[in-house]
């Protein structure tokens, strides 16, 4: 799999049903800059949704903001079988990209969606 290729079309949340069940039927994880909903399933593959609000900015902002986010979630190794909604809060904005991105991977780690020991992988980046 070349890079960049591990968020496509098969790994991502779309319809609107998937996220009001995801988000109505488990619990909600706050951490600095984004709520995250995790289901557990039993298919033998991940899913990711993402949302922006309105409230972060215009279309170019929130546009940029998925972007990073895909960026972010690519470079991380995930274990299957669970579906995960990621929220943006306002507060994104006031960091700069590395320090979302070192948010969002200690958060991916503590929610234990995170194939083994990627610590090595940061460390060198």
């Amino acid at each position: 799999m070349k890079d960049g290729e591990i968020l496509k079309k098969i790994n991502s949340l779309k319809k609107s049903t998937d996220f009001e069940r995801i988000i109505k039927k488990n619990r909600s994880y706050k951490y600095r800059d984004y709520f995250i909903y995790v289901e557990r399933n039993t298919g033998d593959i991940y899913h990711f949704g993402l949302s922006v609000g309105k409230k972060i900015g215009n279309a170019v902002t929130r546009n940029k903001v998925k972007r990073q986010l895909r960026s972010i979630l690519d470079q991380l190794e995930f274990k299957n079988d669970f579906n995960c909604i990621i929220i943006v809060r306002k507060s994104y904005l006031e960091n700069n990209f590395q320090t979302n991105r070192i948010n969002l991977m200690n958060a991916m780690k503590q929610l234990n969606l995170v194939k083994g020991n990627q610590e090595n992988e940061e460390k060198e980046k």
